[in-house]
């Protein structure tokens, strides 16, 4: 079998080894040793018989003399990271040029038709109703079910489209002929600002297209609006899985791109009126502000009341990066304070800015815009001496936002509160009920984009962190609980139907491994059904100076009016001075792609290329491990370098050396440099670890908060293989007549599916190979070229077509004109990547046609298709590195065997390989890996005849002996064979921990240290009692009370908005516990009367079902996980190994098998086993004495502050818009109209 991938190949056998059982009939177990000579002797067999077994098999002598006419080439790293940057940096280019087309198509449209009035037929693609008719590819419309009410409300008909599967953007059914709009769950799409928008918006699809035929590469396009819709390109059904929560304002795509970086300080009052729903609404204001911070914004969230209280006691007097780790640690803290006392504002205030002045003359944070966020139900007076003297003297720098909460409010109340947003650059906000919080609380967003508004001229491009499409990282939380709960009432209707196969020991057993299982760490990495992204965005402005402005106002404390808001000048009245943020456009620009451009071909097998950000954090990295349980970790954007790129040393967890600190810190600052690091990293999910020495090289990728960091192995890192240039492709094509490179690709092949190899702007492919094939006859034909890759075309602000009037009128005339369009039949090629496939194939295409299929006599899975990343496979790497112990060993490896996941035995297999390299004088480099396959069962049967051996023994006592244990262990301390087959694949510490400890004191085996800083951990939420409670008479009228105020509130609340707020509502937040498809028990064991009145057999059963049946409820956290992984240490291997058995003192031989990776160890069974404390290989939690974010922020690691920094414009005096009431207009008529229909349906 041959697996060919550009520039390194593998070439494996799969056999069916059937060999000759010439054990010895009789078993002795007379009493007597193993003699050492024996051991050594079977050893030296066992490995010389393999070796020539292999070399046979694999013809790696041929294989080696086809690489003859291969160059050696040194590995420039500098030369190598700099091409790669402006490979990135050229695609980036590209995307930023179709964003700024976007903008300015936006800003012109808006300004040209914001003031149009919304034609009453006015119909556009819903993305969340578009229907996707299969028989007719026409585009047609849908009517919608009338109203039963007079028809009171009248709208057109949505439209729906034909979609289609696209490979390029995921498969998912798309229309690239237009575009379709998103409305969040809690956005009415008919409201008057809201429609507006998408009717004009809807100009914007001819410059989506335009776009992606200049660009094919292009992913999603789309423009975010400052009222909640998004229109995105192409159109697609938006499915809410499992409800719709996206809301584009809340993405860091445009959280980042609308304001510059922010310091916050929320101050929540908790005196004794804040209780009941407005402590609830309190609650959800505070989760809504932080929903709109990102990695660039730091927070505290402080209560107050006499006192001044942090939330989250560890974060007092600092400001915490608003991370998504932090952010759910403030969220969760949410829940535990209470109402008492009366407020100290003076207190809160004080304090509030006596930080956010620490910070700024520290230039600590963000570095940019400051903010205090109150959020209160009323305030005694202004306290206007406090602003004046942290606030007013220093020009303004903190802005403040109020937020009043309860519909019972006192005029004197909205005067002072809105006075202090009012006097202090900030916005005010009233609140009455939770469904309306998302909408005002966003109102800060549009107030801290002013400055950048009013500028006009400068359009921050801004690049995301990771994440995953559109997924909110909230989700995660809610679907562990649905699987906890679909656990639960599995297991109560499992033991309703069998009591007794339920309660017995078996049954438990596999529940057990089943709980295990699911709170696996390791067992799906880079298997994940999210994919990963990063976005840039800009902001996009209103280019009116002016504009009237309609806003509520309370009368008389009874009843809202709408007002139309003028300034009254000498000349008469005049429109109000605006400065409005349009909204954010951006396009998506997928992880893939970026690695694609990384050329891992280049920088070969054990090498890796990767990206940081600003912050430190990952954004590009082999192991990254976003994902477990396929549900996002919840801290999974903010994986730091550190904690990746383990230095080998014996420090403790978090305890990061100054050398590695400083090379974070060259990265983080985006210089370019190189540095040589003794490093560890894990292999084959977390069970193998390796330490090498490694070869940084990184730089900054220009205007872009990222650094590329390449690695590679300082050994055999240095040089690579290249083809000789007279083996081009196109002249070999030319040349031969009728021989295409084709045909070297006859047989069993296939190619890495993450490379780049060629890529066709219009066609798609069933396969990797499929595409290969495609080009290979292109580039056979006449007329063949190596198209450069594409550029970014010309995009010149102030050419025709984007030109302004002096007073800032956009010119019509041939606005935003795309040039240098794409032509759809283009293509991509990687010429070097090419050459080395087409070399490596054409040099190995013998070797299949000399491996017969009668060699196995059954048909197995093609190995090629089960592991085709060539030189990023487990068996791959592990070679490459052996070459290096020995350069003629094979390394011998079978699947791995837990208690998670047990091996089944009788399919398991053997994987041998072996690197070959070709060498030049002092210069070499590997070239392919050559190996085989066979049943295990064969290398057992192998190994327990040479071990039955009697040469070198008297008494002939062998491995068949009762009285003797022999094993083959792997380098990394799993066993290969076992006499016990359900040993085979387990940790031999773990069967004999007593032998491991002793070969670890005896520097055999070294135990590493590693460190999963990206671990989930299973908190146990209270356990509850399954007691029913005592129903009185009182406990009935507080039952009947509550309905009937429930209901009244329903009537007067709920129904304002809409049922799907309200459901936006409960699931937005992320730590409300949704109502329960089963029994839910709220009383515990000590305060339950009825449950201690019952008899004693009565709780004992009780007891026995919560124990059997209810799960413990857990909610996954981030966490640190230490474990102790195991390296064979070669170096004076033999001295080490070549000491003789001391009765029971030393009951082992142990003796490395020849040409492999592998010790055979053989131990005297009869001496008893001693007590042994080693460190295993399983994760345990790493123990703080505080919380994982605590611990962060106490030692906080260097960050870079982002550049862009945009906080005041002197015209921002002129806009006197401060202050929203409760109620918007269009939201009051739907109370009005809601209020009738339930009433018409009573």
């Amino acid at each position: 079998m041959c697996n060919r991938v550009g520039g390194s190949i593998s070439i494996l056998v799969l056999l069916l080894l059937n060999t000759r059982n010439c054990s010895a009939s009789i078993q002795y177990d007379a009493p007597g040793k193993i003699s050492f000579n024996s051991v050594q002797a079977w050893a030296v067999k066992l490995g010389t018989e393999l070796y020539h077994f292999g070399e046979f098999i694999t013809r790696k002598k041929e294989v080696q003399d086809s690489f003859k006419s291969a160059q050696i080439e040194v590995r420039d790293g500098e030369k190598l990271v700099q091409n790669m940057a402006d490979d990135i940096r050229a695609m980036m280019e590209l995307k930023i040029s179709a964003v700024k087309r976007i903008v300015e198509a936006a800003e012109n449209m808006a300004f040209d038709k914001q003031n149009e009035p919304v034609p009453e037929d006015f119909q556009f693609y819903n993305s969340k109703e578009m229907d996707e008719p299969y028989d007719d590819v026409s585009l047609t419309t849908t009517p919608e079910p009338e109203f039963n009410v007079d028809n009171w409300i009248v709208r057109p008909p949505t439209k729906s489209a034909h979609l289609q599967a696209n490979p390029h953007f995921s498969n998912i059914p798309v229309n690239a002929n237009f575009s379709s709009v998103h409305v969040p769950t809690n956005v009415y799409a008919w409201a008057p600002e809201v429609i507006k928008g998408i009717h004009w918006s809807e100009g914007l699809d001819t410059h989506f297209i335009n776009n992606y035929q200049s660009d094919p590469t292009l992913s999603w396009q789309y423009f975010g609006s400052s009222t909640g819709f998004m229109r995105h390109y192409p159109a697609m059904k938006w499915r809410a899985d499992p409800v719709d929560i996206y809301d584009c304002r809340t993405r860091a795509w445009y959280m980042e791109a609308a304001a510059s970086p922010k310091d916050v300080v929320i101050l929540v009052d908790r005196s004794g009126s804040m209780t009941g729903q407005r402590r609830d609404i309190a609650k959800h204001v505070v989760t809504n502000i932080l929903d709109t911070l990102g990695n660039n914004d730091f927070v505290s969230v402080m209560t107050f009341a006499d006192t001044v209280e942090e939330i989250v006691p560890c974060f007092e007097d600092s400001l915490v990066q608003a991370t998504l780790g932090n952010l759910r640690e403030l969220k969760l803290a949410l829940d535990n304070f209470e109402t008492m006392e009366i407020a100290n504002f003076s207190a809160a205030l004080t304090r509030a800015f006596e930080l956010l002045e620490i910070y700024r003359n520290n230039s600590g944070g963000a570095n940019c815009n400051q903010a205090i966020m109150l959020v209160t139900d009323g305030v005694p007076y202004n306290y206007k001496e406090i602003f004046e003297r942290y606030n007013w003297k220093y020009e303004t720098p903190v802005r403040v936002f109020t937020y009043l909460i309860g519909r019972e409010v006192k005029v004197a109340d909205v005067r002072e509160v809105k006075w202090m947003a009012c006097a202090n650059r900030g916005f005010y906000v009233h609140l009455s009920t939770l469904a309306e919080v998302r909408e005002r609380v966003l109102e800060h967003v549009n107030v801290l984009a002013r400055p950048l508004v009013l500028q006009r001229e400068k359009h921050p491009v801004v690049w995301t962190p990771v994440y995953a499409n559109v997924t909110d990282p909230k989700v995660a939380d809610y679907l562990w609980e649905q699987r906890e709960r679909a656990e639960q009432k599995e297991r109560f209707l499992s033991q309703r139907r069998d009591k007794v196969l339920f309660n017995s020991e078996k049954e438990q057993d596999r529940r057990w491994r089943i709980t295990q299982m699911k709170q696996g760490q390791y067992s799906e990495l880079g298997n994940s059904q999210y994919q990963l992204m990063t976005s840039v965005s800009m902001p996009v402005y209103d280019l009116r100076h002016n504009e009237n402005i309609t806003e509520n106002v309370l009368i008389n404390e009874a009843y809202w009016v709408s007002v139309t808001k003028e300034s009254v000048e000498e000349n008469g009245p005049k429109e109000m001075r605006i400065a409005k943020l349009l909204g954010v456009a951006g396009t998506d620009v997928p992880l893939s792609e970026i690695q694609a451009l990384m050329t891992p071909y280049k920088i070969g097998v054990n090498g890796y290329a990767f990206i940081v950000t600003n912050n430190g954090y990952i954004l590009l990295h082999p192991d990254l491990r976003p994902v477990f349980q396929q549900i996002l970790k919840p801290s999974y954007n903010s994986v730091d370098m550190i904690e990746v790129e383990l230095f080998d040393d014996d420090r403790g967890p978090r305890n990061f050396s100054k050398e590695l600190t400083a090379l974070r810190k060259e990265i983080i600052d985006q210089k370019t440099g190189n540095k040589v690091m003794n490093v560890k990293y894990h292999l084959d999910d977390m069970k193998r670890v390796s330490r090498a020495k490694k070869h940084y090289f990184w730089t900054g990728i220009s205007d872009s908060p990222f650094t590329l960091v390449v690695t590679i192995p300082e050994n055999y890192g240095r040089h690579r293989i290249t083809p000789p240039p007279t083996d081009d492709i196109h002249r070999l094509s030319l040349t031969s007549k009728n021989i295409s490179a084709r045909q070297y690709l006859s047989d069993k092949w296939s190619v890495h599916p993450d490379w780049l190899y060629c890529r066709h702007y219009e066609r798609t492919f069933s396969s990797p190979e499929e595409e290969l094939l495609y080009f290979l006859e292109r580039v056979a034909k006449p007329g063949w070229r190596w198209p450069a890759k594409p550029r970014p075309p010309e995009h010149h602000k102030n050419k025709q077509g984007h030109e302004r009037h002096n007073n800032g009128t956009p010119e019509t005339k041939d606005r935003n004109k795309v040039t240098n369009s794409t032509p759809r039949n283009e293509y991509y090629c990687d010429h070097g990547l090419m050459q080395a496939l087409v070399y490596d194939a054409r040099n190995t295409a013998w070797f299949n046609k000399s491996i017969s299929d009668s060699a196995s006599d059954e048909k197995a899975a093609e190995f090629g298709k089960q592991w085709p990343r060539s030189i990023d496979e487990v068996w791959y790497r592990r070679a490459v590195e052996q070459h290096y112990v020995d350069p003629l060993s094979y390394v011998y490896s079978v699947e791995i065997n837990t208690d998670k996941f047990p091996l089944n035995i009788s399919n398991a297999v053997v994987t041998a390989s072996h690197a070959v390299f070709h060498g030049d004088g002092y210069k070499k480099a590997p070239a392919a890996v050559v190996g085989f396959q066979f049943k295990h069962e064969r290398l057992s049967e192998w190994f327990e005849n040479i071990t039955s051996s009697c040469e070198h023994n008297k008494e002939c006592v062998t491995c068949l002996s009762d009285t003797w244990d022999c094993y083959l262990v792997d380098n990394n301390g799993w066993i290969v064979v076992s006499e016990d087959v359900t040993q085979n694949g387990q940790f031999f510490g773990r069967i004999r921990p007593d032998i491991m400890t002793k070969l670890v004191e005896d520097e055999v085996y070294k135990a590493v240290h590693i460190v999963d800083y990206q671990a989930v951990c299973f908190r146990e939420k209270k356990t509850t009692n399954p007691a029913s409670k005592l129903m009185t008479p009182l406990h009935n009228f507080k039952i009947i009370t509550s309905w009937f105020v429930s209901t009244t509130l329903w009537f007067y609340n709920s129904i304002a908005l809409s049922l799907a707020q309200a459901s936006s509502y409960s699931f937005d937040d992320d730590y409300v516990t949704p109502t329960v498809a089963y029994q839910s028990y709220e009383n515990d064991e000590e305060n339950d009367d009825s449950y201690m009145s019952k008899p004693t057999n009565m709780r004992t059963l009780e007891r026995d079902f919560e124990k059997l049946v209810l799960i413990n409820r857990t909610r996954p956290t981030p966490c640190d996980r230490e474990m102790f992984l195991y390296q064979l240490e070669y170096s004076n291997l033999d001295a080490k190994l070549n000491k003789p058995v001391k009765d029971c003192e030393r009951p082992f031989y142990a003796q490395l098998v020849n040409y492999t990776n592998m010790l055979m160890i053989v131990v005297d069974a009869s001496c008893p086993r001693e007590e042994a404390s080693m460190s295993f290989i399983e994760a345990t939690e790493v123990q703080y004495n505080e919380s994982l974010p605590c611990l962060k922020h106490v030692h906080p690691l260097y960050r870079k502050q982002p550049t862009s920094c945009i906080k005041n414009h002197t015209e921002e005096s002129n806009i006197d818009m401060c202050g929203r009431g409760s109620l918007p207009s269009s939201n009051f008529f739907w109370i009005i109209f809601s209020t009738f229909v339930t009433y018409h349906h009573l």
